[in-house]
């Protein structure tokens, strides 16, 4: 294949299409830094104020964050150990389900197979066979004497 139809085929995909996206997103976004830098900018006395005060409230929030993680690394066993006898109990009722589903499936399967087969067994009797079976006797007649 010519080089021309190789770019063309690649132009036309929608992998590209999504590249080309992601290119033009990125150039929007970029577009907008000078103004978000500038409202930052603006800003500057009021972050300082509230970094002043950040670190007062990171150590209380790492009292709260580490009292709860404690709660939570407490129960965490127990929790995961329920979760895991629930998927279990779910997995075994999901297996049930399909074995009993396969159950009837092949048991209809084999019902049919057994009835094609006698059906088939019945049409594979010999003529002679058959024709014993349709045939009814017939019925002696006495010799008719000429008297």
């Amino acid at each position: 294949m010519t080089l021309a139809t190789e770019v063309r085929k690649i132009t036309e995909s929608k992998p590209f299409y999504a590249l080309t996206g992601a290119g033009d997103l990125a150039v929007e976004k970029l577009r907008e830094l000078p103004e978000q830098l500038q409202r930052l900018q603006s800003r500057r006395e009021e972050l300082r104020e509230t970094a002043k005060d950040l670190p007062i409230r990171a150590r209380a929030y790492a009292v709260t964050v580490q009292d709860k993680a404690e709660a939570v690394a407490k129960d965490l066993p127990e929790k995961a150990k329920e979760y895991a006898d629930t998927a279990a109990a779910k997995f075994t009722e999901v297996y049930e389900d399909l074995a009993l589903r396969g159950r009837k499936i092949v048991s209809k399967v084999s019902g049919e197979a057994a009835l094609e087969l006698e059906e088939v067994s019945e049409s594979a009797e010999p003529a002679i066979a058959a024709e014993a079976t349709t045939k009814k006797p017939t019925p002696r007649t006495k010799p008719v004497s000429r008297a």
